[in-house]
Parts: structure tokens; C-alpha cells; sequence
């Protein structure tokens, strides 16, 4: 734990499509706006993936490959990992009901050096079921040796049954939202731009509350603004 005057934040992110990384850079503006350092270091594959996959055999085979939680490998994290750290914020997009491959590949390789003895609040960016990630991810947290403060969770902000289908043709290279049909019904794929404000107003309460040193568990992340409810939701 940094006992520095300064609190010192270390956001770790794996963006496939730019909305985790949307997210969080507006976090991180409200963390900067409480006097907090920031330091963000993305993951990156060493295999580059593709999006969107391009067709709808290709985000068959991707679904079916992350539902079993298969690993992607990405390169060493930059030395800056290593520093003090008062909270780290792990940020990714949920992949087939599970945390994404190479956010799994960071916790097997570096979890118990990166994690052990340290506060984390996941970041999840998902279609709309988290529930799964989340809980696989903190257990794995934990068996790691990390205290998990708190969660942070953001939805797509179409209702089903239309933002599973959206999100789907998206991934498959089509333009669901340009669909005279569809379209009335999934009109922009991800997170909207009131969701992106929710997240700054998030980071700036989490930095003033981390700043005072009092409980992170006590925030309440969970907005009808950043979850949007759904059918089946």
C-alpha cells in the first residue's frame, strides 16, 4: 500500500472494440479530477485479434473458443506495473459469460506477484450478463491474494432480445444498427454517452473516497445509468 501523500492508481485494461477503453479513460478523468495519479497499462495479445471477426462462422468459433475460457497469451506487462499501488482497476469486456482471454492469461501468469496484498475493483464491460464474469473473476482475485473492493459494472444499453442479435451481426462484420428493422430497436452498438459521464462521476467519487482513506466497499457502482435493465436481465 503507497503511503504517500498522493494516491496512486493502476488501471489495467484489455479493449477489444474501444468500449472498456472508452470507459475507463472517462474513470480516469474523474480519478485525475480527486488529485489521484493514474497509470494505465493495456494488454496486448501477442497474436493481434481481429474486429470485428468478419463473418458469422468466425464469431461462432470465437464464442464457442471463450465460453471454455481458453487463455490468449499477451507480452510482459512495462516495469511501472511494479510500483506501489493504493487500488488497481482490472477493466474488460465480458467474453461468452467469462472474463476475456487474455485479462485470463494476465491472472495465470502474473495474478499472484501483480494481485497478493493488494485492493482491486474490477471494470466489466458486457453485453448484460455479468454475473458469471464477475463472479469467476473475484474468485480468481482472491486465489490470487488480492482484496476485492468493490465492482464496477457497464451494460449495453439495448434491451433483448434486439442486443444480443445486435451484438452478434456486429461481431460478425454486419451493421445491424443501419437495418431498417433492426435498427428501430438497436440503434448503436455498446455504451452510450450518458454511460461514458457515468463512469468520470464514478471515477471522481472513487478518487475522493480513496483520497480520504475511507471504505471503497461502501459505493455504490450499481446505477440504473451504468446497468441498464433489459428482458431477461
Amino acid at each position: 500500500m503507497n503511503t504517500s501523500e498522493v494516491k496512486k492508481t493502476l488501471l489495467i485494461c484489455f479493449s477489444l472494440s474501444g468500449q472498456t477503453s472508452n470507459l475507463l479513460a472517462r474513470l480516469a478523468n474523474g480519478l485525475e479530477s480527486a488529485g489521484i495519479s493514474v497509470t494505465t497499462e493495456r494488454l496486448r495479445p501477442l497474436k493481434p485479434l481481429r474486429f470485428p471477426f468478419g463473418s458469422i462462422r468466425a464469431t461462432v468459433i470465437m464464442m464457442l473458443v471463450t465460453f471454455f475460457r481458453s487463455r490468449m497469451p499477451i507480452a510482459p506487462l512495462s516495469d511501472r506495473c511494479r510500483d506501489g499501488y493504493d487500488l488497481i482497476i482490472l477493466a474488460g469486456p465480458t467474453w461468452s459469460y467469462h472474463p476475456s482471454g487474455p485479462v485470463l492469461a494476465l491472472l495465470d501468469r502474473d495474478g499472484s506477484t501483480l494481485f497478493a496484498n493488494q485492493a482491486v475493483i474490477p471494470l466489466i464491460s458486457c453485453r448484460g450478463y455479468w454475473r458469471m464474469h464477475w463472479y469467476g473473476l473475484r474468485s480468481l482475485l482472491q486465489k490470487n491474494g488480492a482484496s476485492v473492493a468493490n465492482r464496477i459494472v457497464f451494460t449495453h444499453a439495448a434491451r433483448e432480445p434486439w442486443r444480443t442479435l445486435g451484438v452478434f451481426l456486429k461481431l460478425a462484420g454486419k451493421s445491424p444498427e443501419r437495418s431498417k428493422f433492426i435498427g428501430r430497436y438497436y440503434p448503436r452498438y455498446g455504451h452510450e454517452k450518458k454511460q461514458l459521464e457515468e463512469a468520470y462521476r464514478f471515477g471522481a467519487m472513487l478518487g475522493r473516497t480513496l483520497a480520504e482513506g475511507k471504505d471503497l466497499s461502501a459505493l455504490n457502482f450499481q446505477t440504473p445509468v451504468a446497468i441498464i435493465r433489459g428482458i431477461g436481465n
